[in-house]
């Protein structure tokens, strides 16, 4: 597959042809790809407001707005890089275990092309199945994570697999290394004051929200650099990080989160660290206005694919 370019505005109106990530190709396979985008539609898990099931689509829609060329990253993501829209793990409401191997199976097959599978979530729940394919693929890797909760509850509602538990999980299936690995971002009440210190006994370095706002961009990318080291790398990103005002369509906002404009810089600080898989989870559309929390989610994905795109560029990759 040569690259492709999605189609100008100036030529095909953005309303045209959508349903793709940024009118991307639709791909069966992603053979020949560097990276391939897949929905995974699931959000029987959530705890409190459902409606992340549509997360997908409403990101795919709205991304018809981006333009390929990242300024601030100094790459056009599609000339140094080739990916497509592989469409949607068949998911199982309801039934999570059986998603959970459909999601295992999924991204196995984008894995063994050597892509680097890019997730649109659905609840938080759904990376425990995109984990177990990347440690398939690659071994335990170094998880960064971006949340307004830790999601290490060891039970909900009596549970094992619930959208607070999966990192949890991953750590008991031996998925995700916690000494390489870093929580960023966590606030708001809760009902366990020992949370973080929880975290931290279980081998995690945490950096709480009250923490982030007193760091530059800078300081959070060498903490995190040096957290992570040259370890192989999932990022997975909970839309409910960002501060409702800025990204209120999601099940468990949290106040006191952080702006459309730091989440950016945020991310673009990780330039540099090895990644072998990417979601961004929670866009929960029923709860949304004007379509602001898919939009933001569509650019944490472009975020990501610029990344990529930036580390083939000056040959990372």
């Amino acid at each position: 597959m040569s690259n492709y370019q999605p189609p100008s505005a100036t030529s095909s109106p953005r309303f045209c042809n959508m349903g793709n990530f940024m009118r991307l190709p639709k791909a069966e396979s992603a053979k020949g790809l560097d990276f391939g985008i897949i929905g995974i539609p699931f959000d029987t898990a959530s705890s409190f407001r459902t409606g992340s099931r549509f997360g997908p689509n409403g990101m795919r829609n709205i991304s018809a707005m981006i333009k390929p060329n990242n300024v601030s990253m100094g790459v056009n993501i599609m000339e140094s890089i080739k990916g497509a829209d592989l469409g949607d793990v068949p998911v199982i409401p309801d039934y999570i275990m059986d998603t959970y191997d459909a999601i295992e199976k999924s991204l196995m097959e984008i894995l063994d092309e050597g892509a680097v599978p890019i997730g649109l979530g659905g609840d938080h729940a759904v990376t425990l199945g995109e984990l177990r394919a990347i440690a398939k693929k690659h071994g335990p890797v170094a998880l960064v994570h971006f949340d307004s909760h830790l999601d290490l509850c060891d039970t909900v509602f009596g549970k094992k697999y619930n959208h607070g538990t999966p990192f949890r999980r991953a750590l008991e299936e031996g998925l995700i290394d916690p000494s390489h690995s870093i929580q960023i971002g966590m606030r708001g009440s809760l009902y366990d004051p020992d949370d973080f210190k929880i975290a931290a006994d279980l081998g995690f370095q945490v950096i709480p929200g009250n923490e982030l706002h007193k760091m530059t961009a800078e300081e959070l990318g060498a903490a995190v650099r040096e957290r992570v080291g040259d370890s192989k790398v999932f990022y997975t990103f909970d839309i409910d990080f960002v501060d409702p005002a800025y990204a209120p369509g999601t099940g468990t906002p949290e106040v006191g989160g952080f702006t459309s404009y730091e989440t950016l810089e945020f991310i673009r600080q990780l330039k540099d660290l090895n990644f072998v898989g990417f979601d961004v989870v929670e866009v929960a559309p029923p709860y949304d206005h004007s379509e602001i929390t898919a939009y933001m989610g569509a650019n944490i994905v472009f975020e990501f694919m610029s990344i990529l795109a930036y580390q083939k560029k000056s040959g990372k990759r």
